[in-house]
């Protein structure tokens, strides 16, 4: 049995493989994974469904992403699982299985960018790509240790990779060490780190009012840390009318738009689904249009709260997950509420599209959380800057 086929495993079986960057090229040295639902030239681009796979014809060529990447010098060693058809925060796929979490290996991974937190934080590859519509490369970094990025919507060009919501779809991308998430963030939002900092902190109290107090205590000193570099800090409300309304309008706008993607697809192909991903699909092609409409509007009105509470030079914090890494093979039950309440911390994405970066650096009795880092518009190298000086100093601190 090969790796890629234990039970655990972060590759998708046969995917393992080894394309060479380009020589003498920034990223010259680093190995990256590829998230199942980005296109690698001659290999199916599964999506965490079998059914899909076979559908779709076999990519002649790869996406933006993977070639930005192959061109700065990285090499592409393989593809890693999804939950299926992406939709999923807590990384477990009947088809392929739950990618193991080496900080927790009783628990999930966190989804839907499993197999690529898995990859990174198992030392399989220096660091990995993931897609982010409504969580999926934060909450795995939260609950795997890492440091991870949802870019600013649209940010990224995303051809060549599986949509979901478009209007949310983002490609994202995970880092066990800060030095090698800024050099992988320079090349792919096509700009230099800078050495300056943003010089205003808003502290999104609603946020970790939310989280559970002992995942509030555990950041306090990150986020004391993160304080003292900023330098001018205060606390606000970050959601008006507050956060379960903004994941209220997100559950209702990116399932439907999902349903969009793929309802040609399951007309045509019956394909098999596992029962949350099937029930959550029927679900959404039921959307009253009423209910729709009041998110749309939900979208305008917490756009305009991040752009009045993100003035340039200015930056927000918060948990990046409510609670550690649940365990494996919860009921559908718990399942379904761990993902309510995960949303309610992650939907903000999705809806106004601000770039957030995760950072490692706290633990819940031995089990990782992060801590984000959320921007203006735009403001994507600003977060990674923050991010490897907050790492810089913990690292200093510690010698």
């Amino acid at each position: 049995m090969t790796q890629e086929d234990e039970p655990g495993g972060a590759f998708v079986p046969g995917t393992r493989l080894r394309i060479a960057g380009r020589a003498e090229a920034p990223l010259h040295g680093l190995t990256f994974a590829a998230k199942d639902l980005f296109d690698v030239a001659g290999y199916p681009t599964g999506g965490g469904n079998h059914d899909w796979g076979r559908r779709n014809p076999v990519p002649k060529r790869h996406a933006w992403a993977v070639e930005r990447l192959l061109d700065a010098g990285a090499t592409l060693v393989g593809k890693t699982i999804t939950d299926e058809v992406s939709l999923g925060l807590l990384g477990e796929n009947a088809f392929d299985g739950t990618p193991l979490n080496p900080a927790a290996p009783d628990r999930v991974p966190g989804g839907s960018s499993s197999g690529s937190a898995s990859a990174v934080a198992r030392g399989l590859c220096d660091f990995a790509l993931g897609t982010d519509t409504g969580g999926s490369v934060r909450v795995p970094a939260s609950f795997c240790g890492l440091f991870g990025i949802r870019p600013t919507h649209g940010r990224i060009d995303l051809r060549g990779m599986m949509p979901q919501a478009p209007s949310s779809d983002t490609a994202g991308w995970l880092a066990r060490d800060a030095e090698v998430f800024a050099r992988v963030s320079a090349e792919l939002l096509e700009q230099p780190i800078p050495d300056a900092l943003p010089h205003r902190l808003v502290i999104a109290v609603d946020a970790f009012g939310f989280a559970e107090a002992e995942v509030a205590a555990a950041l306090a000193p990150l986020l004391a840390r993160l304080a003292s570099l900023i330098g001018e800090s205060r606390e606000e409300l970050m959601a008006l009318p507050g956060l379960s309304a903004w994941a209220r309008a997100q559950r209702t706008l990116q399932p439907h738009e999902g349903w969009l993607t793929f309802k040609d697809w399951i007309e045509a192909a019956n394909p098999r689904f596992a029962f949350s991903v099937a029930r959550n699909l029927v679900l959404a092609s039921m959307t009253p249009q009423a209910e729709l409409q009041w998110a749309g509007l939900m979208r305008v009105e917490a756009r305009a709260r991040l752009v009045h509470l993100l003035p340039p030079g200015t930056i927000l914090c918060m948990p990046t997950t409510p609670f550690p890494a649940p365990a494996k093979g919860l009921p559908v039950s718990a399942q379904d509420l761990a993902r309510q309440r995960l949303a309610v911390l992650s939907s903000h994405g999705g809806l106004t599209g601000v770039p957030q970066v995760s950072v490692p650096g706290a633990e819940v009795d031995g089990l990782p959380i992060g801590l984000s880092l959320v921007g203006r518009h735009g403001s994507d190298a600003s977060l990674v800057a923050v991010a490897r000086t907050l790492a810089d100093e913990a690292a200093g601190g510690a010698d």
